[in-house]
C-alpha cells in the first residue's frame, strides 16, 4: 500500500554513508512491518560537525557535533526516530532520548590504506598518517612513534581524495564505512582488534528515538539486532565512566558468542607512550553493569590527572 503522507520521519547526516546506513534501517523497518519504503521519509540534517572541516572537534565540543542538531530535531517532535554512526553519539544522551534499537553490526575494525606501504609497520620513517581521531592517533603513536599525524577531516570519499592527491602516505578509516560504501577493496590492511582496539560503537548503527514515544519505539523493535544493542551498552558504559570525550583517546569493543560477553577497553595518552587496558568477561544480560566496571577500575588504576 502507499501512502500520501509518511508514517515515520527518519532524521539523518547527508553524507553518502550516513544516508546509506538511513537505508538500511528504512529497508528494515519496511520489511519488518510489511509497508513501502516510501512510508519512511528520509529528512537529512546538516549537523555543525559536518560545518566544522577546517579544525579538529575536539575544540569546539566534541564528536556529539555529529549528533546534536539531528537530536534536537528529535526533541523537538520533527522527526520520529534518529539514525547515528553508533560512535558519532556522545557518551551522555539528551534528557529523554535512548538508544533503542540497533541493525546487526558490521565488522568493527579499522583499516590502513596506504601508499607509501601497505601496513602502519612497513611505512617508512617520518611518513605521514592521515587522521583526526585521538584514538588512532595514540594508538599509530604506540605503534610507530616516528610516524607524522597529518589532520584530515571530512567523509570517506573527501579523505579518499586527500590520499590520492599526496596529503599523506596512508590514513586509517572504519572498515564498516567502506563496505557499506563499497569501498573495502581500497584496504591495504585489515588491522586486528589486539594491536588496534575500534571506538566504542564503530560498525553498529544506532536507532534514537524519545523515551516516551510508544509507537516508535515498538515500531523499532522489532528490527533491533539484540547482540548488537547490548555489546554497545558495554561500550558506551565504559566510555560514560571514564568521561570520554572527542578529546581523550579510548577504545572499547565487546564480543558476545551465544550467552557470553568478553570486553575490552582502553584509555591512551595522546602520543600513546602510555596506554591502560582492561578485559572482562560475563553474561550478555550484565553487559552495561560490565562495560562499567571495567570503566571504573580502569579509572583507579590510571588515576584522576591521567588525560590532563
Amino acid at each position: 500500500m502507499s501512502h500520501s503522507s509518511p508514517i515515520l520521519r527518519l532524521g539523518t547526516r547527508g553524507s553518502a554513508l550516513a544516508l546509506t546506513q538511513a537505508r538500511l534501517v528504512r529497508a528494515a523497518l519496511a520489511r519488518a512491518h510489511g509497508y513501502e519504503e516510501s512510508a519512511v521519509a528520509l529528512v537529512p540534517i546538516k549537523t555543525s560537525g559536518d560545518a566544522i572541516q577546517d579544525r579538529s572537534l575536539a575544540e569546539e565540543g566534541g564528536k556529539g557535533l555529529f549528533a546534536k542538531e539531528i537530536e534536537e530535531a528529535l526533541r523537538a517532535g520533527k522527526i520520529d526516530l534518529a539514525v547515528h554512526s553508533a560512535k558519532d553519539l556522545p557518551a551522555l544522551l539528551p534528557e529523554g532520548l535512548t538508544v533503542k534499537a540497533c541493525l546487526q553490526r558490521e565488522d568493527p575494525r579499522d583499516v590502513f590504506i596506504g601508499i607509501a606501504a601497505t601496513t602502519v609497520a612497513g611505512l617508512p620513517r617520518g611518513a605521514r598518517v592521515g587522521t583526526t581521531s585521538p584514538r588512532r592517533i595514540a594508538l599509530v603513536k604506540r605503534l610507530r612513534p616516528d610516524l607524522a599525524i597529518v589532520p584530515m577531516r571530512g567523509n570517506v570519499e573527501t579523505r579518499l581524495r586527500k590520499l590520492e592527491s599526496g596529503e599523506a602516505d596512508g590514513i586509517i578509516l572504519a572498515l564498516a564505512g567502506l563496505n557499506r560504501l563499497g569501498f573495502a577493496g581500497r584496504a591495504t590492511d585489515v588491522m586486528s582488534l589486539e594491536t588496534f582496539l575500534p571506538a566504542a560503537g564503530q560498525g553498529a548503527i544506532a536507532i534514537e528515538t524519545r523515551d516516551d514515544d510508544d509507537k516508535t519505539n515498538a515500531a523499532v523493535a522489532r528490527i533491533d539486532h539484540a547482540q548488537t544493542t547490548l555489546a554497545l551498552a558495554a561500550e558506551r558504559a565504559f566510555v560514560a565512566v571514564l568521561e570520554g570525550d572527542c578529546n581523550s583517546p579510548i577504545a572499547a569493543h565487546a564480543a558476545i558468542e551465544g550467552n557470553a560477553l568478553t570486553f575490552r577497553g582502553l584509555v591512551a595518552r595522546p602520543d600513546g607512550d602510555v596506554v591502560h587496558d582492561i578485559m572482562a568477561t560475563g553474561v550478555r544480560a550484565d553487559a552495561e553493569k560490565i562495560g562499567g566496571e571495567a570503566g571504573r577500575a580502569l579509572k583507579q588504576r590510571i588515576g584522576p590527572d591521567f588525560f590532563t
